[in-house]
């Protein structure tokens, strides 16, 4: 009998290391702390089947700057679910500690970057589990915060949004401070995605909707779900199911699944191979709305910045080009507003006897910019319409269509786009002939 107790013994121990060891990747106690590094990534945490990791993961752009996130562990490109929300990045030698009252984020200097706001109760314990979610829960272990109920741009399998949930979309794709776009489960149970004119936050027009209010049809939603199977949809108050899409369910034994608000205010759902041996990076299964670039807004520059034009490209995500003769006020930023290379203005004009010595037009078809209208002159041949725009000195663009209108426009333009819609209309650029009054770069 003595024998068989010391091997069980003696089995005993060699299991504890294991058990502790998966306890600790996986959980963290009061007093745990993480500094940010000088590795690509510094995980504190891993989810007990290894597919995410939480900690710190190096920005792009500066080797000295780290984000606090959670992050898809076994793919290539670390995919980002979710970060802690502040405009100062941790720098090299951050610190990460559980209290209890939460996770606390420290500078080098002492002072507090972010921390986890509205607790229920006192942490005892955080922990990482298999969904993404990260939970810190009390000495009797019911939760105190999750980060399942603070989102910030992406959604991930079983996660659930109730009614005033938001998520908010990057600067950039690679600037995590706040964007232009959020998607929002109103408290009527209407889901929206909209733009906001920042720093200040106005809100403007929705360019998507559900629809799901209180109706004589229907009941007002109560919930997002996003299903186990890639399927996101609304709950209902009488138990009925309003999908945000169509297309089928997604194999999760195959797939890593994850539902985004990109940077450009496409809400976009993402299914991601399992097999390491895969060289298919993340692939689309469905997005809304189905031409963004045809958003307007009555406040603001749209989906690109002022000046510029919107092309929806294949992946139904939008693509920025500024005009010929125009350039991006800020190189480094694609989807921003544009300038014009050259002078144009009412006293440049009066230098000059005849205008169309000093301008001439690109022509350019199916493109617009709604609501950048100060006249409309109808009826109007094509030729009227090029002429009163050259005459006239407050003219920028002047847009040729449905046969007899002509609506001329002055800078700034907004709400730029291509649109086949529009049944071939002209738009007509005024720009400078002599490359002499271009502006110097």
């Amino acid at each position: 009998m003595a024998m068989p107790l010391l091997l069980f013994f003696i089995f005993s121990l060699k299991l504890i290391p294991i058990s502790v060891l998966c306890q600790s990747k996986s959980t963290i106690t009061i007093g745990a702390s993480l500094s940010a590094g000088t590795n690509n990534n510094s995980s504190w945490l891993s989810s007990p089947n290894g597919d995410f990791a939480f900690g710190f993961i190096k920005l792009e752009q500066d080797t000295n700057l780290f984000l606090l996130s959670i992050w898809y562990a076994k793919i290539p490109d670390k995919t980002i679910v979710w970060y802690a929300k502040t405009d100062t990045p941790a720098s090299k030698g951050s610190t990460l500690q559980l209290t209890s009252n939460g996770l606390v984020l420290t500078a080098p200097s002492g002072e507090q970057i972010w921390k986890t706001e509205g607790l229920d109760g006192r942490v005892s314990r955080g922990v990482l589990n298999d969904s993404g979610n990260i939970v810190l829960v009390d000495d009797k272990s019911a939760s105190v915060w999750e980060s399942f109920n603070n989102p910030t741009d992406t959604l991930l399998p079983t996660q659930v949004m109730e009614k005033g949930g938001k998520l908010s979309s990057r600067l950039k794709e690679k600037d995590f401070k706040k964007g232009r776009f959020e998607f929002f489960l109103q408290d009527d149970g209407n889901l929206v995605i909209y733009s906001v004119n920042l720093p200040s936050g106005y809100v403007n027009e929705h360019y998507y909707e559900s629809g799901t209010v209180d109706s004589s049809t229907s009941s007002a939603g109560t919930k997002l779900v996003f299903g186990m199977y890639g399927d996101i949809y609304i709950l209902r108050k009488n138990n009925e199911r309003y999908n945000l899409a169509e297309e089928g369910r997604v194999s999760t034994t195959e797939y890593y699944l994850r539902a985004s608000l990109n940077f450009d205010g496409v809400f976009t759902l993402y299914q991601h191979p399992k097999n390491p041996n895969s060289s298919d990076g993340w692939s689309i299964v469905w997005s809304i709305p189905d031409n963004i670039c045809t958003y307007t807004v009555n406040a603001g520059s749209g989906v690109c910045g002022y000046n510029s034009i919107c092309t929806l490209k294949n992946d139904k995500r939008p693509s920025c080009e500024c005009p010929k003769w125009y350039s991006l006020v800020d190189p480094n930023d694609p989807y921003g507003s544009c300038k014009p290379d050259f002078i144009q203005g009412c006293v440049e004009d009066e230098l000059s006897n005849n205008n169309t010595d000093i301008y001439d037009f690109e022509v350019l078809i199916n493109t617009d910019w709604p609501l950048s209208d100060y006249v409309l002159q109808k009826p109007f041949t094509e030729e009227n319409c090029r002429q009163s725009c050259m005459e006239d000195c407050m003219c920028s663009v002047a847009i040729f269509r449905l046969g007899d209108s002509c609506w001329k426009k002055k800078i700034p333009l907004s709400n730029g786009r291509v649109d086949s819609g529009l049944n071939g209309s002209k738009a007509f650029m005024k720009v400078r002939k002599n490359s002499s009054s271009l502006l110097a770069p």
